[in-house]
This record gives C-alpha cells, sequence and structure tokens, in this order.
C-alpha cells in the first residue's frame, strides 16, 4: 500500500519534472537558433558595408588617378567625385 502511494506521487512528480527541463531545452535551443541568426544578418550587413567602403574607395583612386594623369580636370573630377559620394 505504501509502495502504491510513493509511486502514485513521484511519478507525476518526476513527469513534471521532466516536462519543465524538456521545456527549457528547447526555449535555450530556440534562443541561440534566433542569436545565430541575427548574428548572421549583422554579419552579411557588416560584410555589404565594407564592400560599399572599398568600392567607393577604388572608385574614389581611380578618379585621383585619372586627375593626376590629367584625362579629367579638377572641375570633371570635382562633379565626378560628388556624384560617387551622393550614391
Amino acid at each position: 500500500m505504501e509502495k502504491i502511494i510513493f509511486f502514485s506521487l513521484v511519478i507525476p512528480i518526476l513527469g513534471f519534472v521532466l516536462y519543465l527541463g524538456g521545456s527549457a531545452i528547447m526555449k535555450g535551443f530556440s534562443a541561440k537558433s534566433n542569436n545565430k541568426e541575427n548574428l548572421d544578418i549583422e554579419n552579411k550587413q557588416d560584410q555589404n558595408t565594407s564592400f560599399d567602403r572599398d568600392k567607393l574607395s577604388d572608385e574614389l583612386d581611380k578618379l585621383n588617378k585619372l586627375l593626376k594623369e590629367g584625362v579629367l580636370t579638377q572641375e570633371e573630377f570635382e562633379k565626378a567625385k560628388k556624384k560617387i559620394l551622393e550614391d
């Protein structure tokens, strides 16, 4: 009789504890997955920003080279530089 009372109390308590543990683990996995997605998005944005900076820098270097070679006048250089910087 004592065993029946003991097991009738222990089994539901053990089931509840396992349920709480499982739900906590699943929430942890979900949070980790969401965090990874956010980091991936941030990394892509950082890469795009650095790519844009590199591209902008390369364009300005090309313009400066053309100016030094005498292909462009100072006025043309300023217009082209302004156009690049506005985009």
